[in-house]
């Protein structure tokens, strides 16, 4: 009678390459995540570590983030942590799932795989869902943009700068 929607979760997945060995982007992606996560995904407006310790599998974060306007509070759990390859979290009680995943090209060049997945779109929203589809693929394509340009950008910082 009324179309609702479908309650196939929504996918975006973006790709790009990045000058950088995978060990480094990771010390980026993996290891600084609490530092850099704002930087590359700047919806993110508060980010706190709920765990104590550094990033690892089982870590719990708390998360709050402006998307299109709307203010929303999220907790997450790393659940994939492979060094130098994969880096995952999901939502603890909302229904998303974001995976960064690394591929050596050559010994200077990763290929970086960023995936976001919203298991199921709220019912009141669900009138709006190919408007949602566009607009998730757009923020997964801006992505691994913004973690190009950062972590391709430390490789121009010398740890010794020449004196004048």
């Amino acid at each position: 009678m009324f179309n609702l929607g479908s309650k196939e979760p929504v996918i975006a997945k973006a790709r790009t390459l990045i000058e950088r060995p995978p060990a480094e982007i990771f010390r980026y992606l993996g290891d600084g995540f609490f530092e850099n996560y704002p930087k590359w995904s700047p919806e993110v407006i508060e980010l706190e570590c709920i765990t104590d310790g550094p990033v690892k599998l089982g870590t719990i974060a708390r998360q709050v983030r402006i998307d299109q306007g709307r203010r929303s509070e999220t907790k997450f759990t790393i659940n994939i942590y492979e060094r130098d390859k994969r880096l995952g979290f999901v939502g603890v009680s909302d229904p998303f799932l974001c995976i960064y995943e690394l591929r050596e090209i050559n010994s200077g060049t990763a290929e970086l795989i960023f995936t976001f997945e919203l298991s199921e779109i709220q019912l009141f929203m669900r009138p709006f869902e190919k408007l949602i589809r566009v607009v998730v693929q757009e923020g997964a394509e801006r992505t691994v943009r913004n973690l190009k340009q950062l972590t391709e950008a430390s490789k121009a910082v010398s740890p010794n700068p020449p004196r004048p």
